[in-house]
């Protein structure tokens, strides 16, 4: 079986080759594209929290908001309070923060891996500024659509969360030591590891950004609602031009945005790579997260668009 998908994959992955050899030109303008496009918009909206994200979790800030969050995270997500960390900046920050802190917590002993593996399903966001100004001001003509598409964004969230809060319960429990919020690092040396670890994942972002970029463009060639449809599933910022200014636009608009495509799934497994957690939580998360977007972006279209 497994050689049977891999002779699959090979055979697909020919045929994009061909067609990228076939029409070269095209594809290097796409890649010029997309290349501009990070250089416009996703560097300067991502690696400052990028570099912020880890100097924080790098100095202990999870522990130090713990005790004011537990409260809320242990009860609603059976999580403890440094968990929080990796949802308010993944929330502020953007696709893939969350999963990037929580790795980091995970990693520095602060959660067990059936805890950080559970907060990946729904901790990795889209980024405000995306959702407010780019969609809502951008596509929809209205900052006040933006809002409503940032909220719903919030609350898709945060209702996973609470759907993934018995994941893994039959499974062996693990223990950890709980490092404390005084770290040995020093400030210093944390800055520098934070701007290289924001480096190493910004090329990641970017260089995922380009490729799925770049495969959208057939898809964004067969119009109509599948067209759109097809590219917000795949890369996220891919479907901004195609998207329409009505119900349907805003509907596919948050469901897209809370699934984050392909491309934010690749993102995702490049910053977990190497720490020991599984990605799986994190793609049964978004699924449920688009869902929960879209269901109640079909529920409130007609009051936001008014």
């Amino acid at each position: 079986m497994r050689m049977r998908w891999r002779g699959l994959a090979c055979l697909g992955l020919c045929a994009v080759l061909a067609w990228f050899l076939a029409d070269a030109g095209e594809i290097r303008l796409r890649a010029a594209e997309a290349l501009a496009l990070c250089a416009r918009s996703v560097i300067p909206a991502l690696f400052p929290f990028l570099v912020l994200s880890i100097l924080l979790v790098s100095l202990g800030f999870g522990e130090l908001v713990s005790p004011y969050l537990a409260g809320l995270m242990t009860p609603l997500f059976r999580l403890p309070g440094c968990a929080s960390s990796a949802l308010l900046l993944g929330l502020a920050g953007g696709y893939p923060i969350g999963a990037q802190t929580a790795a980091r917590l995970y990693q520095e002993g602060s959660l067990t891996r059936g805890e950080a593996e559970r907060l990946l399903g729904f901790c990795n966001n889209s980024n405000p500024v995306f959702l407010i100004s780019v969609l809502g001001a951008g596509v929809f003509g209205s900052v006040r659509a933006g809002v409503w598409l940032w909220l719903i964004h919030i609350l898709s969230a945060l209702l996973t969360g609470l759907a993934f809060r018995r994941s893994g319960e039959n499974s062996t429990p693990q223990y950890v030591t709980r490092k404390s919020a005084c770290q040995s690092l020093s400030f210093f040396t944390a800055l520098v590891e934070a701007v290289r670890g924001g480096l190493s994942g910004m090329l990641s972002v970017c260089a995922f950004v380009v490729f799925f970029y770049v495969l959208a463009a057939p898809l964004a060639a067969l119009g109509g609602r599948l067209g759109p449809l097809l590219v917000g599933l795949m890369e996220l910022f891919s479907l901004t031009p195609l998207l329409p200014a009505d119900g349907f636009g805003f509907v596919l608009a948050a469901g897209c945005a809370g699934w984050g495509g392909l491309s934010v799934l690749c993102q995702t497994a490049a910053v977990l790579e190497g720490s020991g957690l599984r990605l799986r939580s994190c793609l049964l998360g978004k699924a449920l997260q688009g869902l929960l977007s879209a269901a109640l972006a079909f529920a409130l279209r007609g009051y936001v668009l008014l």
